[in-house]
């Protein structure tokens, strides 16, 4: 059974929504929301999210609410569809890892396709284990989440593991971390390995991560780190 949110301040849409879904005929339970207030006050537990961009003026739109969603992140990492009648966002629909961008009025046939490629991905992803990092300091084993890691510094011959519930400090290379992780991490400067699953925007000097922190990029990582960060959003979203 899977949870899916439909997000859209027009009633008529959530209902055809709702009823492309359940033609389907996937094992699940649909959520509507007419705000993106209701939407993020409820959204912990959705598996799959069907979000609108325009929403009512009153609140956050589309993009900002998935934007507060990857935010907030423990516990809400929902596969985001958005639905919308607006084409010019669909560069920024990476930036908060949407698997998909369908445009109004929605094909019904690749509805059907992108749902079921949605499903089977929240299907695998419950199945599989977190990768994890397995690290040996003094007399202590340790193993962890690689999704815990928000960037890894180096400092004075040691690695310092920036967690989401803390610090983790041992004597290592960086530049061993960076060949072990590189699918997911990427060495954006000499002194910061960043994974990439955090990075909530760039400029050309800097990359900002999901819990506020800022880390400097350097001019010659720049090209390569946004090719690299595109290709780890377009993966994950099956593109």
């Amino acid at each position: 059974m899977i949870k899916i949110g439909i997000c859209d301040d027009d009633a008529p849409t959530r209902a055809y929504l709702a009823d492309l879904i359940r033609a389907q005929d996937y094992p699940c339970r649909i959520v509507e929301y007419a705000s993106a207030g209701d939407c993020l006050a409820d959204c912990r537990g959705i598996d799959l999210l069907f979000l609108d961009i325009g929403l009512d003026a009153s609140g956050p739109d589309g993009m900002a609410l998935a934007g507060q969603i990857r935010k907030d992140g423990q516990g809400m990492e929902p596969v985001i569809i958005f639905v919308t009648g607006y084409e010019r966002y669909v560069f920024d629909a990476f930036d908060v890892r949407a698997f998909q961008y369908l445009l109004k009025p929605v094909n019904e046939e690749k509805f059907a396709r992108i749902l079921a490629r949605a499903v089977v991905q929240i299907e695998t992803a419950r199945k599989k284990p977190g990768r994890v990092l397995t690290l040996q300091a003094a007399n202590t084993r340790r193993t962890i989440l690689l999704d815990s890691i928000y960037y890894i510094e180096s400092s004075d011959h040691k690695v310092v593991l920036h967690l989401k519930d803390g610090e983790f400090a041992y004597y290592a290379k960086i530049r061993d971390l960076e060949l072990e992780l590189q699918d997911q991490f990427f060495r954006i400067h000499k002194g910061y390995l960043v994974n990439l699953s955090y990075v909530e925007g760039y400029s050309k000097t800097e990359v900002m991560l999901t819990n506020g922190e800022k880390l400097l990029l350097s001019k010659y990582k720049y090209q390569d780190f946004v090719k690299a960060y595109l290709h780890f959003l377009k993966r994950g979203a099956g593109l």
